[in-house]
């Protein structure tokens, strides 16, 4: 059982991390897109707003963000009902937009910076500290289906927890065998050989 447990969470490791990278890679490109624009605009048609300037950046950046998010990152675990994934999304990222600009706003009102690249990086803190914020919260609020849901984490209810349809011997400390969760459907990005 020890030794089951520790294949199921190293896992659960690997799944993590594999969303890790790749909701950074999206939100490297996301950030991009954001900096980008925001640059532009702060330098451009809003020079004098640059709090605007960081809200329009991070909106398009948002937009961009879900549907990378939805279609690759966290593609197992996308709801039934997109509206309320999106509106989920969008208030997460309301939150995360809120982080960003306001470190502008207050670099810029609370602490009298009027150096417009300080401020460009008052915003690049600010969003730093609101990615933090935005994978925990797609993680488990917007991008939510559980994990039993996907075949290769199928069984780890039965493996964490001692299940009513599994034979338990408590003498021998029986349960799940490690031939049956090998046996599970794999995870095509998963390494090893397929099942």
């Amino acid at each position: 059982m020890i030794t089951t447990l520790n294949e199921r969470m190293r896992g659960l490791a690997s799944l993590f991390w594999r969303e890790v990278a790749k909701f950074g890679a999206v939100g490297g490109i996301a950030f991009i897109i954001d900096n980008g624009l925001t640059f532009y605009l702060m330098h451009g048609p809003m020079t004098d707003s640059e709090a605007k300037a960081r809200f329009f950046g991070a909106s398009v950046a948002t937009v961009f963000s879900w549907i990378a998010n939805r279609f690759w990152t966290f593609r197992h675990r996308r709801q039934a009902n997109v509206l309320r994934e999106f509106v989920m999304f969008v208030i997460i990222n309301g939150i995360g937009i809120g982080i960003s600009t306001g470190l502008t706003a207050i670099a810029k009102y609370g602490m009298g910076v009027t150096d417009k690249n300080m401020l460009f990086l008052a915003g690049v803190v600010g969003i730093l500290v609101a990615t933090v914020v935005r994978f925990f919260a797609y993680r488990f609020l917007v991008f939510n289906q559980e994990l039993d849901e996907e075949p290769e984490f199928s069984h780890d209810h039965e493996i964490i927890e001692r299940h009513p349809h599994t034979p338990h011997d408590n003498q021998t400390g029986a349960g799940v065998s490690r031939t049956a969760v090998r046996e599970a459907v794999r995870d095509p990005e998963l390494p090893g050989p397929p099942a």
